[in-house]
């Protein structure tokens, strides 16, 4: 998080802005079908990154800058070995950095820094290539999994979003309740009669969560869609670090709707989101998916745009001042988690929750 010394409003309110550059994390990259033969520009945490893949297949991430004469090696392209060779003077390295090969040289030593590419660990896990932030480590633990059992009969739909927003803005806005009355009116909520919820939030050492006790099925298209019968849903949203928010509905045994958001920190005010959409309905999916994809889609654009009109006003104003009530809240949370892991050690993750609030709400 980066504090900035401008104050907005009242003295005693100072500005900051939720930044959150947290290097010792998976992130994915992209997908692995946009993933083929030929290099691949990527930026994580505001690096750039080339992805290609080696002579037997394997992801691999690597600066994207020739340190040669800084050529983007995204512009190369997948020499007969497997390395990646940059298109200038045709000097190649292997996934982990190292120069192999300097066309007309004679005595060449890899092994020397100024031919070294700082290299990322990228592993391919679940459709979607992941990459270490912190370059020429070994990561301390593989990339996470979040794709439900194939054989669980469940239907998934994954897209692409970039989101013109922080890290903490963007994550926030997945697990936010109270806004959906309004920015999504008549498609998620706001259509009819509040509902009143209990909310219990518990956190972790690496997470928090929110549970949503005696939920009537929210009022709006969404919800008469998937649940026509009404009743009372079991609700829980999640954020997990570094960049994992998740929504998971439950209506009796049949109808389980879980929305996995895997949010990548391209630079500062921009967040590219891969949005995993897994059910299992009493519909059948044929029927369900060429209607939950675009309104999923909008519902996202919406939120895109309203997060467009928050960073120009964080910075238009020169930073974010919050005030918070009892009903925000994971926004808090998820602030807190990002500016303590940013600033100490990396926390272990999973672990047992505590509860730390209860409150009763209308949305």
């Amino acid at each position: 998080m980066t504090p900035l010394a401008e104050k907005l409003g009242p003295p005693q309110a100072k500005a900051h802005l939720s930044v959150a550059r947290l290097a010792r994390y998976w992130y994915v990259a992209c997908r692995s079908g946009e993933l083929r033969r030929a290099p691949l520009p990527s930026v994580v945490i505001g690096t750039p990154l080339v992805l290609y893949r080696d002579a037997a297949g394997r992801p691999g991430a690597l600066l994207d800058r020739c340190p040669h004469r800084n050529v983007p090696l995204s512009l190369g392209r997948v020499a007969d070995g497997g390395n990646l060779e940059c298109s200038y003077h045709g000097w190649q390295f292997d996934n982990t950095g190292r120069c192999r090969v300097v066309p007309g040289l004679c005595d060449s030593d890899g092994d020397t820094r100024g031919r070294r590419v700082a290299a990322h660990a990228a592993r391919e896990r679940d459709g979607f290539v992941w990459v270490w932030g912190e370059p020429d480590v070994e990561p301390a633990f593989d990339p996470p999994s979040y794709t439900p059992p194939a054989d669980a009969g469940y239907a998934t739909i994954v897209r692409k979003l970039d989101f013109p927003g922080t890290l903490h803005a963007t994550a926030e806005n997945a697990l936010d309740v109270p806004h959906t009355a309004f920015l999504h009116r008549g498609l998620f909520r706001g259509s009819g009669k509040r509902n009143t919820i209990h909310a219990i939030v518990r956190r972790g050492s690496d997470r928090v969560e929110t549970e949503y006790v005696g939920e009537p099925r929210p009022e709006g298209f969404v919800g008469r869609f998937l649940a026509p019968q009404g009743g009372v849903v079991e609700h829980w949203d999640r954020f997990v670090l570094p960049s994992i928010a998740q929504v998971e509905y439950r209506l009796g045994a049949e109808n389980h709707l879980m929305v996995t958001s895997l949010c990548t920190p391209i630079d500062d005010f921009t967040t590219r989101m891969y949005a995993i959409v897994a059910f299992r309905l009493r519909l059948p999916s044929a029927l369900v998916r060429p209607v939950v994809t675009p309104l999923a889609m909008r519902i996202l654009r919406q939120d895109a745009a309203v997060l467009r009109a928050q960073s120009e006003a964080v910075q238009r104003f020169g930073g974010e001042q919050f005030a918070s009530t009892e009903i925000d809240l994971l926004g808090p949370h998820i602030w807190r988690l990002l500016r303590d892991a940013e600033a100490g050690s990396l926390p272990p993750a999973g672990g047992e929750l505590s509860t730390v609030r209860e409150v009763t709400f209308e949305a």
